[in-house]
């Protein structure tokens, strides 16, 4: 009956930019994307902790809407033993950042970027190795 009493509001945003700056993604699916960084969270999903980061999105120029991306920890934990030292905030954004591009790119319509972007550890280990980080 008081189900709205049982949900839990998500925490707020935190490290946005002083000044946001609008960037711009020409994707392979042929839509080019302006977003803005609004900041990140600690969340969970499906019993699994990580870190939500949030972007807004516009693919018309007109209609913007939220995307988020969710890094699961355990997606970076394979990496991190294998190197023997943990990702710092600036690289676990640079994961999310290009697991957007991603989505980007593989999304075929701009609808499609409403659904969350999880962040998998192969996912992670493929960004990692695109970025040359040790």
């Amino acid at each position: 009956m008081l189900d709205w009493l049982h949900k839990k509001t998500p925490a707020p945003l935190r490290g946005a930019p002083a000044i946001r700056r609008q960037k711009t993604y020409s994707a392979a699916s042929g839509y080019v994307y302006q977003y803005y960084y609004q900041g990140h969270r600690r969340a969970l999903r499906a019993s699994e902790e990580g870190t939500e980061y949030v972007f807004e999105v516009w693919a018309d120029r007109k209609t913007a809407f939220e995307v988020s991306v969710f890094l699961r920890d355990s997606a970076v934990v394979p990496w991190q033993q294998e190197h023997q030292r943990e990702l710092i905030s600036a690289e676990r954004h640079a994961i999310a950042k290009m697991a957007l591009f991603q989505a980007f790119d593989e999304r075929e319509k701009p609808e499609q970027m409403r659904q969350e972007v999880t962040v998998r550890p192969a996912d992670a280990d493929q960004i990692l190795a695109t970025l040359g980080l040790d």
